[in-house]
């Protein structure tokens, strides 16, 4: 995607962060993604 820098970063403050402070690319998207996906709901599919 031409113009989106970080087009699979759900949460790129955390990750701009993590990144200043040293860690990896792949480490810091994993953590910044994870936190940004724990204050949603999952889908729950025990529907009947």
């Amino acid at each position: 995607m031409p113009g989106k820098k970080y087009a699979s970063i759900k949460n790129p403050r955390a990750y701009e962060a993590m990144r200043s402070q040293g860690m990896s690319k792949q480490k810091a998207a994993k953590i910044s993604n994870a936190q940004a996906g724990k204050g949603k709901k999952g889908h729950s599919g025990n529907k009947r």
